[in-house]
Order: structure tokens, then C-alpha cells, then sequence
């Protein structure tokens, strides 16, 4: 149904997978050759993680609304602009009481967690006597001024923080990407370093050998334009090229038949371009670098034919894009081998905060060794002060023995002392 897939769209990045139970996309089977395709069996679907930390929150709040019937038939008029303004959220007033007790017992453990995990942090810190009340203002996905009671305010909240977060989420990947690129980069100068010249200029030769043999693959397809997508229809769904309809296309690959090309059925329609490229098996190809290509792949399709940025393609979008004159006629492709992921600036930059990070980490843990060493000592004197109290109580332990019975002689005899 449409309104699942919007609302999640907007909630979460795969909220389709969860709202209308998809699958992952197939990416090698010829669906030519594949009969009395079956429905997808929601029950075995697991609902993927959208990388957000309140995901599981997220998840459980809209598995219960929609076993309210009043709050479902609204949400399938609804359009996104509803949503994501929070119009929306105030139906949650006329849900019913069953659904409610839910909604506060969620947030309950919502909040018992989020302040777990403050205290956690702060006793990491070592930091005492803070209100951890107050710092859950942090969280902006739901109401900190009412822990226990799930409200219209928490819904709203929750949309909104989710459709906030989503939108730089591809931001903060291609962000923790270049972190990557530039840490692999610091690792091997760094080991380059401990070598002498001879090994040093036999590892520079191997890199550039391993550079060259990766850049060496077929040439990739400019993601969305027509010989892309002929290739698919090929060589994945075993159809004639010279038949090539995007209307069929379309269709073939709207796996859950709900209207729409999700980020997830984009995204699988790389594949083989990515395949050209990217090898598991071999040395020179980096897997982390595949997926960053994927999403790059993903994000410029989106650009391109996404007319309305709700992070959904539609069949009028997508017939729409067939059209133009980048479809028929696209420019080359640049892939990543072909990019700049960082400039020596940003490098040395980097560099000195990883230095300033390993200095305070030295720091902590010089702490640390300091805590144990005077623990160590503590201990040891404790055990020293254990054993000193266990000599003087067998001492006055055996001198009351000496007390209660009369020495004896050679044969037995007792020894009285004459008294004076």
C-alpha cells in the first residue's frame, strides 16, 4: 500500500522492507525463467537496520500502530507533506486505549535505555552528580518532559528527528568514508616508515602494481542511462535487448509491486556495473570502496530522476527521465579510482588529531596504569595487614590453649607449680 511506504521513507531509509514486508532484491535470478513467483511471506522477514541509534524504538512504535484500524485508514490518505509536518501525529489522540498502553510502555524502556546508556557513559567519564534527567534533552526523538506516557508530541518528534537524521545520512557515510580512505592511507605510510629503502621501494612497487591492476576493468556504465539499464535487462533478466521497454523494466523490478523504485531496488540495479570493478577475491579491490561507488551510483540516479526528492521513484518519474537526453546520450562515468578522496591538507590534518588522539589515550591509560599500580600496592598491604591479624590470632590462640591445660612432663605426669 502506498501510505507504508511513504511513511517510512520518511522515517527510516529502508522503511519499505518493514511497512510493506520486502525482501532483498534478487540480483541474479532470470526472472524470465521463474514461475508462479510466490508472495513475499512477512513473517520471515527480518526488518533491516536503518543505522540510526533509536532504530529499534522506530520499528516498534510504528509495528503497533498499525494494528490500530482507525490510525491505519488515515495513514493511507495521507501524503508526505502530512507526515512530515506532524498534521499526521495528532490522530494518535483518537487511537484506541489498547494501543496507547502500548505506546507508553515503549517509551517507558525508551527512556529506561537512553538513561542507561548516560550513565554508562558518564561512569566512564567518572563524572558524579549530574542530573540525568536533564541530559536527556539530547534526544530529540521524544518527549523527555514525559517519560511515561506516549503523546502526539512523541510522534511528531519521532518523524521528525528520523526524517532529519535520514537526510544526512548518506552525508555522514560519504563523511566516515574519506575518514577511511585517509586512516588506510596513514597506516601505510606509517608502516612504510619502519622498513629500510630496500623493502620500502618493494612495497611502493607493489601499491602502484595493485593501483594499476584495479583501474584496469571494463568500462562502467553511466548509472540510469540506457545502456545501463539494457545491461540489466540482458545479462540479469535474460531479456532480449533489442527489446528493451522501460515500462517493463520498471515493473520487472518493482519487487513489491507497490508503484515505486525504493533506494533498495535502485541500488541492486548496480550490481553488475559494480561487479566490473569490484572483486571480493581480489586483493586490489576494497570492498568498503564498492559500497561507497554503490552509493554515489545511488544518490546521482536520485538527482537525476527523483522529481519530487521524496526518496521514491515513480513510474512517471522514472518514463519521464527515459526521455532526456542524458538517458540516451550520458557522459562517461568517473568512478572511484578515478576521484580525489582527500587533499595532503586534509591528510595532515587528520593525521594530527589521530596524533592528539593517541596522546590522550597514552594519557588515560598512563592514568590507569598509575590506579592499578596504587591499587596493586593497597592490596598488597591489605594482605600483608591479613596476614600480620592471622599471626596474632594464632598466637593468642595458642597461648589460651597454654592457659586451660598444665604443662606435662617426659611420662605424662602433670607439673604443678608450687604457689608462692
Amino acid at each position: 500500500m502506498r501510505w507504508r511506504t511513504i511513511l517510512l521513507q520518511y522515517c527510516f531509509l529502508l522503511v519499505s522492507c518493514l511497512l510493506t514486508a520486502l525482501e532483498a532484491v534478487p540480483i541474479d535470478i532470470d526472472k524470465t525463467k521463474v514461475k508462479n513467483i510466490q508472495p513475499v511471506d512477512s513473517a520471515k522477514i527480518e526488518p533491516p537496520d536503518t543505522g540510526l541509534y533509536y532504530d529499534e524504538y522506530l520499528k516498534q512504535v510504528i509495528d503497533v500502530l498499525e494494528t490500530d484500524n482507525h490510525f491505519r485508514e488515515k495513514l493511507q490518505k495521507a501524503d508526505i507533506e502530512e507526515i512530515k509536518s506532524g498534521r499526521l501525529s495528532k490522530e494518535l489522540d483518537l487511537v484506541s486505549h489498547h494501543v496507547r498502553t502500548k505506546l507508553d510502555e515503549l517509551k517507558r524502556q525508551e527512556v529506561a535505555r537512553l538513561r542507561m546508556l548516560i550513565k554508562a557513559k558518564l561512569d566512564s567519564l567518572q563524572d558524579t552528580g549530574i542530573d540525568h534527567h536533564a541530559l536527556l534533552k539530547q534526544f530529540d526523538h521524544l518527549n523527555h518532559l514525559n517519560p511515561d506516557k506516549f503523546e502526539s508530541t512523541d510522534l511528531d518528534m519521532l518523524i521528525k528527528a528520523a526524517t532529519s537524521d535520514l537526510e544526512h545520512y548518506d552525508k555522514t557515510r560519504h563523511e566516515e568514508f574519506k575518514k577511511y580512505e585517509m586512516m588506510k592511507e596513514h597506516e601505510r605510510r606509517e608502516y612504510l616508515k619502519t622498513l629500510n629503502e630496500e623493502k620500502r621501494k618493494e612495497e611502493e612497487s607493489k601499491f602502484e602494481e595493485m593501483r594499476k591492476k584495479h583501474e584496469n576493468h571494463p568500462k562502467v556504465n553511466h548509472p540510469g542511462s540506457k545502456d545501463q539499464l539494457k545491461e540489466v535487462w540482458e545479462e540479469t533478466d535474460g531479456l532480449d535487448p533489442n527489446d528493451f521497454d522501460p515500462k517493463t523494466f520498471f515493473k520487472l523490478h518493482d519487487v513489491n509491486n507497490d508503484g515505486f523504485l525504493d533506494e533498495q531496488e535502485l541500488e541492486a540495479l548496480f550490481t553488475k556495473e559494480l561487479e566490473k570493478v569490484y572483486d571480493p577475491k581480489n586483493e586490489e579491490d576494497d570492498m568498503v570502496e564498492m559500497e561507497e561507488e554503490r552509493l554515489r551510483m545511488r544518490e546521482h540516479v536520485m538527482n537525476e530522476v527523483d522529481a519530487n526528492k521524496d526518496r521514491l521513484v515513480t513510474l512517471d518519474e522514472f518514463l519521464k527521465a527515459t526521455e532526456k537526453k542524458e538517458f540516451l546520450e550520458p557522459d562517461s562515468w568517473e568512478t572511484l579510482d578515478q576521484q580525489q578522496f582527500f587533499t595532503e591538507e586534509e591528510l595532515k590534518e587528520y593525521e594530527n588529531l589521530i596524533s592528539l588522539q593517541e596522546s590522550e589515550l597514552k594519557k588515560k591509560a598512563d592514568e590507569l596504569q598509575k590506579q592499578k599500580e596504587e591499587l596493586q600496592r593497597q592490596h598488597d598491604q591489605l594482605e600483608a595487614q591479613k596476614l600480620e591479624y592471622h599471626q596474632v590470632v594464632q598466637q593468642m590462640e595458642q597461648k589460651k590453649l597454654q592457659q586451660e591445660f598444665p604443662p606435662s612432663g617426659p611420662g605424662g605426669e602433670l607439673k604443678f607449680q608450687p604457689r608462692m
